[in-house]
Parts: C-alpha cells; sequence; structure tokens
C-alpha cells in the first residue's frame, strides 16, 4: 500500500508488515516501540499513521495524553526528515542514546530524558535461571507455587486462546476500578494479539492449573541478539505464578537470544519496583526532542 508524501498520511495496517519488517531487520532496533507488532496492536492507541519525509519513512503518533509526536525516522536521509518535522514544530519520541548523539546535537534543539518511558533489559539467561542470591526471593516464590499447584507449561497456540481471553477478562475486571484508559487500550491491544499471534509472529507460553490457563506471556523479537515480552498476565490470586511464568518465558521462548527486553514501567511506582528487582543489565534510555532551547536533561 502506498504511503502518501508529508505531510499526508494514513493509518498504519497489516499490509505494511513486510515493509516494516525489513527496515526493521536493517536497522536493528533497541527500543520497545520499533516492532511491527507492537505498533500495528498499539495503532489505535496511538493513532499511529504513516507518511514519507523526502526518503525516510516516519511514524506518527499520539500519547496517552493526546499529544502528537513523530518516532526516529526511519531509513532514507533521517536528517533531512527530522529538519522538515521540526520546522513544523513536531516532536520526536523515542530517540536512544546512539540516535541522539548521532542526529540530536545541533544548536536549536531541546532534548529530554523520558525516566518513565525507559525499556528493561536483562540477560534472557539470568530470567530463566535466577541465579544466586540476587534472585532467592523469586526463587521462593516460585517453590512456594509449585508446592501448592500441579502445573504445565505449554507453548501458546489457538487452542489455548480462549483460556487466555477468559483470564484476561478477569485482569480487566480486577483492574477496571483503577480508572485507566491505558487499561481499556492495553486490553483492546492484547485481545488482538491473542488472536492474530501467528500472522504477526508473536510467540509465546501459557501456564495451566488444573487444566485451565492461569498464566501466560506473548512477545516476538527485537533485533537478533534481543527478544521483547509485550504482554504478560497471571492470576494474582496464585501466589508465585507471576514469577513463574517470568522464569518460563525467558527459559522457552527465544532461546537464542542474549537480552529479553521488557519494556517500560510508565513512572508506574510498583512497576518501577518490581523490575527493578529482576536486576537489569541495562536501562534504555529514551529521549524527547523539539525545537527550542537546549535543555538536556541529566
Amino acid at each position: 500500500m502506498e504511503i502518501p508524501l508529508y505531510p499526508a498520511s494514513r493509518p498504519l495496517s497489516m499490509e505494511d508488515k513486510q515493509q516494516l519488517d525489513k527496515l526493521f531487520a536493517q536497522l536493528q532496533p533497541r527500543i520497545s516501540e520499533l516492532t511491527f507488532a507492537g505498533l500495528f496492536l498499539f495503532r489505535r492507541a496511538h493513532d499511529y499513521r504513516l507518511t514519507q519525509v523526502q526518503d525516510s519513512l516516519v511514524l506518527l503518533g499520539k500519547g496517552y495524553d493526546a499529544k502528537p509526536y513523530f518516532l526516529p525516522p526511519l531509513g532514507g536521509d533521517v536528517a533531512g526528515a527530522l529538519a522538515v518535522l521540526f520546522h513544523d514544530g513536531r516532536e520526536l519520541y523515542g530517540a536512544d542514546e546512539t540516535f541522539a548523539a548521532r542526529y540530536l546535537t545541533e544548536s536549536g534543539l531541546a532534548v529530554s530524558e523520558e525516566r518513565d518511558s525507559f525499556d528493561y533489559l536483562y540477560l534472557r539467561e539470568e530470567l530463566a535461571t535466577l541465579p544466586g542470591n540476587r534472585f532467592h526471593k523469586k526463587k521462593n516464590r516460585i517453590s512456594y507455587f509449585s508446592s501448592r499447584h500441579d502445573y504445565t507449561v505449554d507453548y501458546y497456540s489457538p487452542k489455548h486462546r480462549c483460556g487466555c481471553l477468559t483470564l484476561l477478562d478477569s485482569w480487566y475486571k480486577m483492574a477496571e476500578h483503577e480508572e485507566k484508559t491505558s487499561l481499556d487500550l492495553e486490553l483492546e491491544a492484547a485481545t488482538e494479539a491473542l488472536t492474530t499471534a501467528e500472522a504477526l509472529g508473536l510467540e509465546g507460553i501459557v501456564v495451566l492449573v488444573a487444566g485451565e490457563v492461569r498464566a501466560f506471556a506473548l512477545g516476538e523479537r527485537l533485533n537478533r541478539d534481543t527478544a521483547i515480552c509485550q504482554f504478560e498476565k497471571a492470576d494474582p490470586f496464585m501466589e508465585g505464578l507471576a514469577q513463574l511464568v517470568n522464569r518460563e518465558f525467558a527459559a522457552r521462548v527465544f532461546t537464542d537470544c542474549t537480552y529479553l527486553n521488557r519494556e517500560q514501567d510508565l513512572g508506574e511506582p510498583g512497576l518501577r519496583s518490581a523490575k527493578l528487582s529482576y536486576h537489569p543489565a541495562e536501562l534504555v534510555k529514551k529521549y524527547r526532542a523539539w525545537r527550542g532551547a537546549i535543555d538536556i536533561a541529566p
């Protein structure tokens, strides 16, 4: 499908998968936003649209606060595309350190770190084996669950779809009292992920207790060395199950990858504490930039 020339744009569609997959394979991105499945599944949440700026493909989007932004231009004359977009008063989101060092150093740009959006990058083998004393609390919780439940782990496939959707519905009903728009959008994205996993290239696992799905995790490959876990849900009333599904995903899926990216914490204190407790190997920094006075946050 043809991509219109800027400032015209069109919505992201499934037909764009082949082209974007090819671009991502060439670029080997590090930030979690830059996978086709991630973009496609949240296309309505962020109103993702495609445009061609000179010879660069650009994704236009909106935050949960409806504030517009564009993601780093893909291929072509990146500097030229940035010049056009910044000149029009548009704001860049999702630049990693390498991109920022190469393209965001000119005078007149304001650049800020987006701590709430940093991706948590882990050594996959550590999450799969939980070695040493650093992970003893995780291992204890898994042991607690294992001693009380007869469970099995299987790879995600269409036969588990209904069970996963039922679990997802239960999760939503327990969480909806928080009245967060992002919960509705996450439910929509996760539901579509479960129903279109094969077409999108998502892989994952399920944990069954007494024959019923009590946890699942889905993800995809981000680059040659890194996989990403985009969706993970577990029955909150089964202590230790969340730690188990985390371990089993790392142990069974994308085992040729060195790293596992588990996305950002969105500034939520509980989520940040949980992600830090797994001892990330790195926080993949992300930057926002716009035309204005220089303001590089520490």
